[in-house]
């Protein structure tokens, strides 16, 4: 990609450890001590069509190890906006990759609609997630799904990976098709949740 450049090793060294810094001092805002593995992040990004994705949001980057694996495959002319609330995995992001297809912004997710409209659209084809919604107080994990289902394509996904079920009710309840896999090669094993917009 002519605009890429991708997470250098130098970065890359440091990210775990950051990461696990960040798993320590706000627990509860991340749902494991690592990043995820190479296998959770070829499955949970399988379902996307390349070649038609103008516009991927990703809730909760860390330190971007879907981040980066997203960029590889975009179309020159895509953007991804990640919001990432975390003000330590923002100056990461900003500092490790300066592609200009990402857009890193320090927020909560609840806001994903305002900020889509910030940067001139009002849909996205893909969003993906692995914040830790089993510790997100019910009302704003209500606003967040409520809003994400709303500011979808038509024929996107909701992509979401997770280390309990607990949000699966949620999610069917919102949306109109949840298909459920499991990564065991991950670090916690994960639940994978592909989910099409419509409300049931």
């Amino acid at each position: 990609m002519p605009n890429e450049q991708p997470i250098s090793s130098k970065t890359r060294s440091a990210d775990t450890l950051l990461f696990a810094r960040n798993f320590f001092r706000h627990p509860r805002m991340l749902g494991s001590i690592v990043p995820s593995s190479r296998f959770l992040i070829k499955q949970l990004l399988e379902p996307i069509d390349w070649a038609q994705a103008r516009v991927i949001v990703e809730y909760g980057p860390g330190v971007g190890g879907i981040t980066a694996e997203v960029l590889r495959r975009m179309r020159p002319d895509a953007i991804l906006i990640a919001i990432e609330i975390n003000p330590a995995f923002v100056r990461f992001l900003r500092s490790s990759t300066n592609d200009k297809r990402l857009h890193v912004v320090e927020a909560s997710a609840e806001s994903v609609d305002e900020i889509l409209r910030q940067h001139g659209h009002e849909r996205a084809s893909y969003i993906i997630s692995g914040i830790p919604f089993s510790t997100i107080p019910a009302p704003v994990r209500e606003r967040i799904l409520r809003k994400t289902c709303a500011v979808l394509e038509p024929r996107g996904f909701f992509l979401v990976y997770q280390f309990s079920t607990r949000v699966l009710k949620d999610l069917q309840r919102i949306f109109r098709h949840v298909r459920r896999q499991f990564e065991p090669f991950n670090l916690l094993p994960a639940h994978l949740f592909f989910c099409r917009p419509g409300t049931a």
